[in-house]
């Protein structure tokens, strides 16, 4: 495109897109994530939560009820941003720890980068959680226009801190001036301000991986209130959490009205991994929760909206997987999905829309051999059958929410090593996973253990290093910094 100013070229890009699809202009992508929130922590499935604003979006766009995720966020984050599997990327192990010199591997695409080549303006704002050490790992290196939010897992809602130190950017710049804003504010305020500047001749794209609600369990009071029926205080504050990520995303969506957006807008909404039930998360009635293989760490709440969905208003029941969100979007903006080779995701986009038949019956949970290389922690989805082998995760039961008590969350039923290393379920038909077929259906146990050894050969080892000292922020200002690998 040599000799074309900025601007035709975007223009060019755009009738290009056009073309392709053959259904006018492309949409605005809101892309959210919801960090440790609980299959049962949301108002369409839970009425005792007061969730209004995500509500009316699912009711009004299409529930997906069998979206999968990772057990745990950067693995779940990694198969967001590059349509591959954890386990092929290095990725699957736990999550990034702040001080480990490890990043998404440079040579995997983005899928901001894939948008950009479609025309989008690209924008992150939130958690990151995909490697730090190098400025390269870093949001806007890696196709996004601009950046607001922090690099590692978890941190105070109020302080910004990790530990003792400051992890909070603006773009490339230490972002000091926030103390003692709740990040779901300040968060959402970003996302107001980059829709209502935003050039609406071009598509944009906002990823919003928001940080609640993650533990510290921290919450403005007026949002605690209005849950004085729950009687843990734990999980009170949990509730109020999950309501003011609703209002945010209240918030963002009027913006979108009141910019003339909202109709040319597709929202995603999908939880990173299941809830985290020792910080009073609730997955009810699914098995489990974070840190596992069983439904109740995998099975993620989710729904998507808006614009270029031609069926509406309804539950969708085909599977979905994290790795399909990159050529999901991708198709829905008009670009080809052939172009990006290497991806494990496929697109789902013309089945959600019409409700159509799901294009995937197999995905791969997790291949993890790192801390327990002779049994693994692994499991696969073939049609409706599930097997798990090895070790499934430590939380072993099914955890009604606390409201009802003030006691604090204790997992009475942990895992334990004992003779069971293989699990079979039907999850179509037993979703809670209570009946285990693996003795009833051995030559299924046999094919499906086989078709994890077939994954098993493309798997890359855990990139799980230990702790660098060269992180420690004390040799950046007392700020967690990129530049020390």
């Amino acid at each position: 495109m040599t000799g074309f100013s900025d601007v035709a070229r975007v223009f060019l890009i755009v009738a290009v897109v056009v073309a392709r699809t053959g259904e006018g202009k492309q949409p605005h992508i809101l892309f959210i994530v919801a960090d440790d929130l609980g299959w049962n922590d949301v108002g369409w499935r839970n009425p005792s939560m007061h969730t209004p604003n995500i509500d009316k979006l699912a009711r009004h766009g299409v529930v997906l009820n069998s979206s999968y995720v990772q057990p745990v966020c950067s693995p779940s984050r990694t198969a967001f941003m590059t349509g591959i599997y954890p386990f092929r990327a290095g990725m699957q192990h736990y999550v990034i720890e702040p001080s480990q010199a490890v990043c998404v591997p440079l040579n995997f695409t983005f899928l901001p980068q894939e948008l950009k080549k479609l025309g989008y303006s690209t924008h992150a704002i939130g958690k990151w959680h995909l490697g730090f050490c190098s400025w390269e790992c870093t949001p806007t290196f890696r196709g996004f226009d601009s950046y607001f939010g922090y690099y590692n897992g978890a941190e105070d809602y109020y302080t910004h801190k990790t530990g003792l130190y400051l992890d909070y950017r603006d773009g490339l710049h230490v972002a000091d001036s926030y103390t003692g804003q709740y990040s779901a504010y300040t968060f959402a305020k970003r996302a107001q301000d980059i829709i209502k500047t935003h050039n609406q001749s071009r598509p944009l794209f906002l990823y919003l991986p928001f940080q609640s609600v993650h533990a510290p369990i921290q919450v403005p009071k007026i949002y605690e209130r209005w849950y004085q029926n729950v009687n843990n205080k734990g999980r009170r504050e949990f509730s109020g959490m999950v309501s003011a990520l609703d209002e945010a995303i209240g918030n963002i969506t009027d913006s979108l009205r009141l910019g003339g957006m909202m109709e040319d807008t597709l929202i995603v909404f999908t939880a990173d991994n299941g809830g985290e039930m020792v910080f009073y998360a609730n997955n009810w009635p699914l098995r489990g929760g974070k840190h596992t293989v069983w439904e109740g760490g995998t099975r993620g709440s989710a729904f998507i909206h808006g614009a270029g969905l031609k069926k509406t208003g309804y539950t969708y029941d085909g599977i979905i997987h994290a790795v399909d969100w990159m050529p999901t979007l991708l198709s829905a903006a008009g670009g080809h999905v052939d172009e990006v080779p290497g991806i494990d995701g496929v697109s789902q986009w013309d089945s959600i829309r019409t409700g159509g038949v799901s294009k995937r019956s197999e995905f791969v949970y997790n291949l993890d051999d790192f801390f327990i290389p002779t049994e693994g922690h692994s499991a696969i989805r073939m049609g409706d059958l599930k097997l798990i082998e090895g070790f499934p995760g430590l939380y072993d039961g099914w955890y009604r929410p606390m409201n009802g008590t003030v006691d604090t969350p204790l997992m009475s039923n942990v895992w334990r090593a004992n003779d069971t290393r293989v699990w079979l379920f039907n999850v179509k038909d037993d979703p809670t996973e209570r009946v285990n077929l693996a003795d009833k259906m051995p030559g299924v146990v046999s094919k499906m253990k086989s078709r994890l050894a077939f994954y098993r050969k493309k798997m890359v080892p855990a990139n799980f290093p230990p702790l660098d000292p060269k992180a420690n922020p004390k040799r950046f200002g007392g700020v967690w910094t990129p530049g020390w690998c």
